[in-house]
């Protein structure tokens, strides 16, 4: 025979029937201690780092960053870590970052996710010097296995489901859109979905077939936080993005040609003198020279192959830089240059995809740029039409109680004596 008690909610003996375990750590729920062990984390990870790196004058530096309030989030906004590894020095730029790999390795393990911004931070870097000496290199297992750190977390994020879109059926009314002439019967609606990337598979080392992928999913993690990546790591991706296309012929320059001259009605190119060719020529050498002195670095990638596995993050991370408000004027510069450069790539290549997605974000960036300069313009025409308010004269008391005006010196009135 079975007996059930039921025992009243307000009893002490209702209190033993809670689980034991489940305040076995009063830590575990204390906010305080859990940013205490957060700071705690990030500090170790700054002074293992700090021995990495062996310069007097960044080990300074980065002990100050570890005794901030945020140290994780410090070293991410903080230039001097990111330019130890990407500034010119006696060692070659990838034989330092090899030595590097393990810190990036089992610093992104952590669960601090500003830790995690971190590394992603270095993934611009990461990429451009693997995928740009992985055909000389004798070994770069390092790199390998913290692009393998960027794949396995996306792996599990994505839970082995392919990355899809909805698109519209536009022959159906919405709010937003309404067909020209409505259709007597109402049809059942088309759901179109369209596949931006299959599902992931394991990969536990990293093959020649797969390089791409893995790298690409890389990238994918770094643009789903890029709104929190720094501005040297953006101007990296852009500069290696250019470096990837090897493609400076004029062909890239094609969007900036100015436009056709209308003579008698009809379109006729305009043909450029020897002057004016030599003065474009100029410009362009300008335009490159963003991605000289962007940066101290003297490597900034070489031509490798660009699928499409590769190339899409790639576009998105450099829309973003191109059409994201808050960027600086060297970012946008610098993906100007890239997606240009691209562009002309995809049309030697006859990429389909390519070429539609390059000449459209030039075409965005031109627009941006002209609607940029309109405002300005119309900016300083409204400054200059303005007509500026007189200014009401200033007084000043003196002790012999006489007020002086401002600009007048002849203007003082002794009120002594005209009282």
């Amino acid at each position: 025979m079975e007996f059930q008690v039921k025992q009243a909610s307000g009893s002490p003996s209702s209190s033993s029937s809670v689980d034991p375990n489940a305040n076995s750590n009063p830590n575990d729920q204390d906010p305080m201690h859990s940013w205490w062990e957060s700071i705690s984390k990030a500090r170790s990870r700054i002074h293992a780092l700090s021995t990495i790196l062996p310069s007097p004058s960044l080990s300074l530096s980065l002990s100050s960053l570890a005794d901030s309030d945020r140290p994780a989030r410090s070293l991410l906004q903080s230039p001097d870590a990111y330019d130890a590894l990407s500034s010119s020095s006696p060692a070659p730029l990838w034989l330092r970052l090899r030595s590097l790999c393990q810190w990036l390795y089992e610093t992104f393990q952590s669960s601090d996710p500003d830790l995690r911004l971190v590394v992603l931070s270095f993934v611009p870097l990461l990429s451009g010097i693997y995928l740009s000496r992985v055909a000389t290199a004798d070994s770069l297992a390092g790199f390998e296995a913290v692009l393998l750190a960027f794949y396995a977390s996306e792996l599990k994020a994505r839970a082995g489901k392919p990355v899809s879109i909805s698109i519209p059926d536009l022959s159906q009314p919405s709010l937003y859109h309404t067909p020209r002439s409505k259709p007597t019967s109402v049809a059942p609606a088309r759901q179109s979905v369209g596949l931006v990337s299959p599902p992931l598979e394991p990969q536990i080392e990293v093959k020649s077939t797969k390089r791409a992928c893995i790298v690409g999913v890389a990238l994918d993690c770094y643009y789903k936080q890029i709104s929190q990546m720094p501005s040297w790591s953006k101007l990296d991706l852009c500069q290696f993005a250019a470096a990837w296309a090897g493609q400076n012929c004029p062909c890239k320059a094609e969007f900036d040609v100015n436009e056709n001259a209308e003579i008698d009605g009809f379109s006729e190119v305009r043909v450029l003198d020897e002057g004016d060719e030599i003065e474009r020529c100029v410009e362009e050498v300008g335009k490159l020279g963003i991605v000289e002195n962007c940066s101290n670095s003297g490597f900034k990638g070489v031509r490798i192959p660009l699928p499409w596995e590769l190339l899409q993050p790639t576009l998105r991370i450099i829309g973003h830089c191109l059409l994201a408000p808050l960027n600086s004027q060297d970012v946008k510069d610098a993906a100007s240059v890239a997606v240009r450069c691209l562009y002309a790539r995809a049309s030697h290549d006859l990429v389909p995809q390519a070429i539609l997605a390059t000449r459209s974000l030039i075409q965005l960036d031109k627009r941006a740029r002209e609607a940029a300069k309109a405002a300005a313009a119309a900016n300083a025409a409204s400054n200059s039409n303005t007509p500026s308010k007189a200014k009401k004269p200033k007084f000043f008391w003196f002790r012999n109680d006489a007020i002086l005006v401002e600009g007048n010196a002849s203007c003082i009135v002794d009120l002594l004596g005209s009282s």
